[in-house]
């Protein structure tokens, strides 16, 4: 299919604001899901740092592909909130809207507030993250992913993000916040439907405020050593809504990013031939591995988002007050501006002109104690596979693999693997 913008990517002056593309481009499409680096490129040379784009619905907003752009915008709280009440289309948005509960609506919760109010929720939930115990959260990882790799290792065939990837991360943070882990199960496919942004979402959504608010209810009855108990141990007030609303963030932000974090560095490893080495007995190019996908294939392509306070200026585009900005993340990765120098491969990452933006930055960034987490159940993840399943390698063509449909997320439909079959751990026991 031909890209919205080709003809425009081909215009005289490209970026140059004399020149620039006006036509909103449609926030959805299947180049989103192929080739988006190719497309953010196409978009810089037609528009600029900050794009014109359309929602589902015909709803407009501005998309940042710029890192200094980007980098401004997170850098500026008081101009650029993540305030969601602050947006203009508020009166146009339907009840079943597919996005809304990606976009998100005025609500009590470290992801929906801005201000004095976000750093109270902030104050509640990073100390309660930071406490957890490393070498915990590293033996949860391994004995669930050994767990995992049971139940496929005797077929020599699997689906290493069905199988693997994407029920991982929610089962550790099932076991970190405090659930039993036969809920983390259901969790996962309702944490799917609601990123994907279907016909789904709005029922997913409800489902999953409803686990945690059993969740909080049977801690407050019997704490124990997790995450929600920590929280409720707070001396500061909150309401159990606020409760289910931080822990519903905490969740969903570290489910389905970590996991397209693992099946992105995996289908790196299987498909690169600089990282076979570690497909090969050793382990020297997982951190390598892990480090490019967060720059040319971060899992959080677009975060929605800020809004202005006022009327502005950003990237010669005229910012209206209450105007919804996405920070294009993974776009700003991959701007030339900052990547002079650098070359594919991990380390050659080391010569650009700044850090990735793959956790956002500023105020709202993801609280580093939650990146940690994150980057141990991915590092955690692949080398256990690695090391139980020595000889991966993919079952179709690299050509043939299929991301999923979001603009918003850069994942794997599936990744359908082959290896000799082997033993379980049971049975070596």
């Amino acid at each position: 299919m031909t890209s919205p913008f080709l003809s425009a990517a081909s215009a005289p002056g490209g970026g140059c604001p004399a020149h620039r593309a006006t036509t909103p481009v449609p926030l959805s499409g299947p180049d989103f899901h192929t080739d988006p680096q190719a497309l953010y490129r196409t978009m810089r040379n037609s528009y600029g740092p900050v794009v014109p784009v359309e929602l589902p619905g015909g709803f407009p907003a501005w998309l940042v592909v710029g890192y200094r752009e980007l980098h401004q915008v997170t850098s500026d709280g008081e101009l650029f909130p993540r305030d969601v009440g602050l947006w203009n289309q508020w009166e146009h948005i339907p009840e079943d809207w597919p996005l809304l509960p990606m976009v998100g609506r005025p609500m009590p919760s470290i992801y929906f507030t801005a201000g004095a109010e976000h750093r109270r929720h902030s104050e509640l939930v990073v100390p309660a993250l930071e406490a957890a115990d490393p070498f915990e959260i590293r033996e949860h990882c391994e004995q669930l992913a050994d767990r995992l790799v049971d139940g496929i290792c005797a077929r020599g065939t699997a689906d290493l993000v069905a199988d693997f990837a994407e029920p991982l991360p929610v089962l550790v943070l099932a076991r970190l916040v405090g659930f039993p882990d036969a809920e983390g199960t259901d969790i996962a496919r309702v944490l799917k439907d609601l990123a994907d942004g279907g016909p789904g979402a709005q029922e997913a959504y409800g489902r999953f405020g409803e686990h945690m608010q059993r969740l909080v209810a049977a801690k407050r009855a019997n704490p124990g050593d997790d995450i929600t108990s920590r929280m409720l141990a707070d001396p500061q007030p909150f309401t159990d809504e606020e409760y289910a609303l931080d822990l519903m963030a905490i969740t969903a932000a570290g489910h389905l990013t970590t996991a397209d974090w693992i099946s992105n560095s995996l289908r790196l490893m299987l498909t690169e031939d600089q990282f076979a080495d570690s497909l090969a007995g050793g382990h020297r190019s997982v951190g390598d591995a892990m480090n490019e996908v967060l720059w040319e294939e971060s899992p959080t392509q677009i975060l929605a988002g800020r809004w202005a306070v006022r009327d502005t200026q950003l990237g010669g585009r005229t910012v209206r007050a209450g105007d919804m900005l996405l920070l294009g993340l993974g776009a700003a990765n991959t701007d030339p501006l900052i990547r002079q120098g650098a070359v594919s491969g991990g380390a050659g990452h080391r010569a650009v002109n700044g850090a990735h933006l793959a956790f956002s930055h500023g105020e709202y960034r993801c609280p580093f104690p939650a990146q940690e987490i994150a980057e141990t159940i991915a590092r955690t993840a692949i080398e256990v596979i690695l090391d139980r399943l020595p000889d991966l390698a993919l079952a179709v063509p690299a050509r043939d693999l299929v991301r999923r449909p979001s603009a918003f997320l850069r994942g794997m439909n599936a990744l359908p693997v082959r290896f000799a079959p082997v033993q379980t751990t049971g049975d070596l026991l």
